[in-house]
């Protein structure tokens, strides 16, 4: 007999199966065959439907219906009928219905977790301890904020009916993400679950009707990608929220181009593991078994690029190698075992071919000796050591239980690595030095940092991406804005362009000036050398402006970019900064007044009016800059969890076009005051007053690049600005065309976009704000664990 001493030196460990009769049970009970949840009630199998599977085995589960768009038509209009009863059950009514779902998923969650190791592969430890709990945990939490909302996110009110698409490899959790916030704000939802993992999805939507849940308020229509497709088309829903490729999510973002649905994309991922020379490399081999090998690779913030340190990265090598020996790869419901099975045979085949092709590309290749079983969708832990940063496989998302590792000398070398990918979901760093670790986390171009763990995550933290990682947070409370909209203030018409001129044209200026572009803090000619008219109120010309093109917007956006510093300066510093063109500009108050008046024909008075209440928001952004702070969240673990507001980038701003002062400014303001770089296009009816703004930024100590200004047709400009890879964010404030055009383009990086779809804005009682502040930034949460 063995001894528990061999046992443990051996690591032989015996069978501990959990028995899957209650998930079959289930299934026996609905004869293996399911339609929709619509209304409240389980719909009968349509003609044309989907097998789901045993990946361990290949065994038949159940057969699901394929989703046509009259079913997403009959679900979109029951959400739509029990949306307004559900809104106005108020915040403490929903939360009622919040709290009982997750007592609900707590007494089911043995059957839930046997189900979702049976559809979908992963190891039953893994349903059991982590996926189930945190569902629970995400309707718990969520419910506490549906009691806060009116309180905590006032003047805010519920987006109507989402669409929520989600995948396969985590089929409840990813459920529980979305459907939990978008029931807290007062939505109701329409969600398709993927085609491989249908079966968690249509449990809980009975375990909804069980817990008194209203009906229409929770619809679930399975099928594939066809089935998606007509939800994202569906005229009548409001929002999509989709976790899935940046492929589909790309073609999502042109697909909801201009139809105003407000959208949050979470995409893919191959994320960093930094490994520095101090680390306690036996934690870190820990790590990466739970940052690669969790649930089989297939984890869109999984750690799948090793960045090692060169001093240790051979004996961390030696170390993984020994771990992997250890590891054990069979049935998902095998309580004993690391790793489960792939969901489908096309996941599968797209692992061989990659690992393929690195072997291929030279990189060397290390596999434990032990065989997978030759039944069901296995593969083994593969470890690429010696891979070139630019190679197949450092830069595409394997999406299987692979990774690759690299070395690097510096923290800076180590830096540029990590950010050498066009994803940015997630990263981990492993040092005992916490300076190092504080210094390098905020560099990493990542919507989440973990400090010497990986893989970790709460409902009190949001989660999402950077760059072609999507934009959106799931989580926190930074991810109840995704589910929210601003109740709109009455356009009041305060600042209106008058149809006639109150003064002489020579007040404006006479027909021989000529005002340049504004670049990297120089008067630029435009590339064309073309001008264009500025005529006032009664059409009689005043000046000539230049006519901006794509090489000047190029120009513009590589300046932008060049003054990277402006986001790294203290925010004191940004606000003095601020501080001082509002001085600035109030000096030559009467001067801006009399331009404007003279320009745009309003009155003397209402000129006035608008350069003191352009003044103020100068003001109001110089005081935001250093107090729109982060937060420090309230995880249940041994963490200091905090969430820093970042800069974007380089934005690009489409201004509205009156205002022409006071409006330019409500848009380039908070987006520097945050610490981004601008490339503004003003008004192109009446850019004199920001133009004028030029001489301003000179003497007010903004460091070059940080505010650029190209003149010239918006219908021209607007393209070129959001089609622009360097660019990491755009704003137009302009037609309903425009901002269609502006959407669809910024597909090509996955820009986030913030547009008016056409719709007018006062902008004075609404032109300032938490809500520019919110999208001028982008929120990183960084983990770190602290006690012995």
């Amino acid at each position: 007999m063995t001894s528990v001493k061999d046992a443990f030196d051996s690591k032989a460990w015996g069978p501990a199966p959990e028995s899957a009769g209650p998930a079959y049970d289930w299934l026996d009970r609905h004869g293996r065959r399911f339609g929709h949840f619509i209304a409240g009630e389980l719909t009968q199998a349509g003609p044309d439907t989907l097998i789901t599977t045993n990946p361990a085995t290949g065994v038949q589960l159940a057969v699901v219906t394929q989703g046509t768009a009259a079913d997403i038509d009959g679900a979109v209009r029951a959400a739509r009928a029990a949306q307004p009863g559900w809104q106005s059950l108020g915040g403490a009514g929903r939360a009622r219905h919040l709290y009982a779902i997750a007592r609900q998923v707590q007494k089911q969650s043995r059957l839930l977790a046997v189900l979702e190791s049976l559809d979908n592969g992963k190891p039953i430890r893994e349903s059991r301890d982590i996926d189930i709990p945190l569902v629970a945990r995400h309707f718990y939490h969520h419910a506490g904020w549906a009691s806060l909302m009116e309180t905590e996110l006032a003047h805010m009110a519920p987006l109507g009916v989402v669409g929520q698409i989600i995948p396969w490899n985590f089929p409840l959790l990813m459920l529980a993400w979305k459907i939990a916030p978008a029931l807290a704000m007062g939505n109701t939802v329409v969600l398709k679950p993927a085609e491989y993992t249908p079966l968690t999805a249509l449990l809980f939507a009975e375990m909804c009707a069980e817990a008194g849940l209203p009906p229409g308020v929770v619809n679930i229509v399975t099928g594939d990608g066809r089935t998606g497709d007509a939800l994202v088309r569906h005229e009548d829903v409001d929002k999509i929220a989709f976790t899935g490729s940046t492929e589909v999510g790309r073609a999502i973002r042109v697909a909801t181009a201009g139809c105003g649905k407000k959208l949050s994309l979470e995409l893919g991922g191959i994320s960093p593991f930094i490994v520095f020379d101090d680390a306690d490399l036996d934690s870190v081999v820990d790590g990466v078994v739970d940052a690669i090998w969790f649930n089989q690779g297939q984890v869109c913030c999984a750690g799948s690029r090793i960045l090692v340190q060169e001093p240790v990265a051979e004996a961390l090598y030696a170390k993984l190698r020994a771990r992997m020996e250890t590891l054990r790869v069979g049935d998902p419901l095998d309580k004993s075992i690391d790793i489960g099975a792939i969901v489908a045979p096309v996941q599968l085949e797209r692992i061989r071919a990659l690992v393929a092709e690195g072997v291929k590309d030279g990189a060397a290749m290390w596999q434990p000796s032990w065989r997978c079983p030759t039944e069901g969708l296995f593969y083994p832990p593969t470890l690429f050591a010696g891979v070139a940063p630019a190679s197949t496989i450092a830069q595409v998302e394997i999406f299987g239980p692979v990774v690759v590792a690299m070395t690097f000398r510096t923290p800076a070398e180590a830096v540029e690595l990590a950010n050498n990918t066009r994803y940015g979901l997630a990263a981990s760093v492993w040092t005992e030095n916490v300076n190092t670790a504080l210094d390098v986390a905020p560099q990493i171009k990542a919507g989440t940092v973990w400090v010497n763990c990986t893989n970790v995550f709460d409902a009190a933290s949001g989660f999402g991406g950077y760059r072609e990682s999507g934009f959106g947070r799931e989580g926190g409370k930074e991810g109840l804005w995704e589910y929210v909209k601003a109740v709109p203030a009455k356009v009041s018409g305060a600042i209106a362009a008058a149809p006639t001129a109150t003064s002489s044209p020579a007040e404006a200026g006479s027909i021989d000036r000529t005002y340049k572009l504004y670049i990297g803090r120089k008067q630029a000619r435009p590339d064309s050398e073309y001008s264009l008219p500025i005529v006032n109120a009664a059409g009689v010309p005043v000046a000539l402006v230049a006519q901006g093109s794509r090489k000047d917007i190029r120009n513009a956006v590589e300046a932008a970019r060049a003054a990277v510093g402006w986001g790294r300066a203290t925010s004191h510093l940004r606000a003095q900064v601020l501080y001082y063109i509002g001085e600035n500009l109030s000096v030559r108050r009467a001067e801006f007044a009399r331009g404007i008046a003279a320009l745009t024909g309003v009155t003397a008075a209402t000129a006035r009016r608008e350069v003191d209440q352009s003044v103020e928001r100068l003001f109001c952004y110089a005081a935001w800059a250093d107090k729109f702070d982060g937060q420090v969240h309230a995880t249940p673990f041994r963490n200091i969890t905090f969430a820093m507001n970042e800069p974007l980038g380089v934005v690009g701003v489409v201004a509205p076009e009156v205002p022409s002062l006071l409006g330019f400014l409500s848009v380039v303001a908070p987006v520097v005051a945050m610490g981004n770089a601008v490339v503004a296009v003003p008004s192109e009816r009446w850019p004199l007053a920001a133009l004028d703004l030029a001489q301003i930024f000179d003497t007010s100590d903004v460091p070059a690049g940080v505010v650029n200004i190209v003149t010239g047709k918006r219908a021209e400009l607007a393209p070129v600005l959001a089609g622009h890879d360097d660019v990491d964010a755009m704003w137009s404030f302009g037609s309903a065309a425009e901002s269609a055009e502006v959407e669809r383009l910024s597909a090509g990086n996955l820009k986030r976009t913030w547009v008016s779809d056409g719709e007018p804005r006062d902008w004075v009682r609404s032109g300032a704000g938490p809500e520019f502040l919110r999208q001028a930034t982008q929120v990183k949460n960084i983990w770190v664990p602290y006690g012995a």
